[in-house]
């Protein structure tokens, strides 16, 4: 809970996508013809997670918290909805997502290949190991696998989101990337969690 914000950095990171989801789909008007405004048609669904941003930064400063979780949020909130305002294509408020999901995926994947797994090197960095987990073959297996799982979950949502995006299919994919969001991101971060700290425990009972 604590790496994903608690409860109110759930609230920050799938609200912006469900009101985006419901705003689009309460004024959206499928009946349009082509000579209507795209941009005109969008500001609705666009405005509203830009305001509901402002807001999460706004209850933040007003609480004293952090605001770095919620700053990114805006930011990258921002940058999507310029997108989508620049082309006129409701989808392109996604495009960030498949990019992010492609770019973590091939870099995890790469990562593994080379023999230097980013899982790895994360967790190294954070159990004050640094790389001497390449050494304990329990230890650099888990790593590997949990790398793998990460490389998967990014290439998965990338793999059921991108052919939606082609399709200018926003509901649906608005959808999926809700569902494939938090639902599968933080089971599996608590699975890394759980895995990392039986392999380092069984690596101080056994030394």
């Amino acid at each position: 809970m604590a790496a994903m914000g608690g409860i109110r950095g759930l609230f920050e990171a799938v609200l912006p996508g469900l009101v985006f989801l419901v705003t689009y789909t309460l004024t959206i008007d499928p009946s349009a013809d082509a000579s209507s405004d795209p941009i005109r048609t969008l500001l609705p669904a666009l405005i509203a997670p830009l305001v509901l941003g402002l807001v999460f930064v706004a209850l933040r400063a007003a609480t004293k918290q952090t605001m770095t979780p919620a700053i990114g949020g805006l930011v990258g909130t921002g940058i999507s909805v310029a997108l989508a305002l620049f082309s006129g294509r409701a989808s392109d408020f996604f495009l960030i997502g498949l990019y992010t999901n492609a770019g973590y995926g091939a870099a995890l994947l790469v990562s593994v290949l080379v023999g230097w797994p980013l899982v790895g090197l994360a967790v190294g960095f954070l159990m004050g190991d640094g790389i001497a987990w390449r050494e304990n073959p329990s230890k650099r297996r888990v790593l590997t696998i949990l790398t793998l799982c990460w490389t998967g979950l990014f290439l998965l949502r990338l793999a059921v989101q991108l052919p939606l995006y082609l399709a200018d299919n926003v509901e649906l994919l608005a959808t999926m990337k809700l569902l494939m969001g938090l639902p599968l991101y933080a089971p599996l971060l608590v699975v890394s969690w759980l895995m990392v700290r039986s392999v380092y425990r069984k690596a101080e009972t056994a030394s």
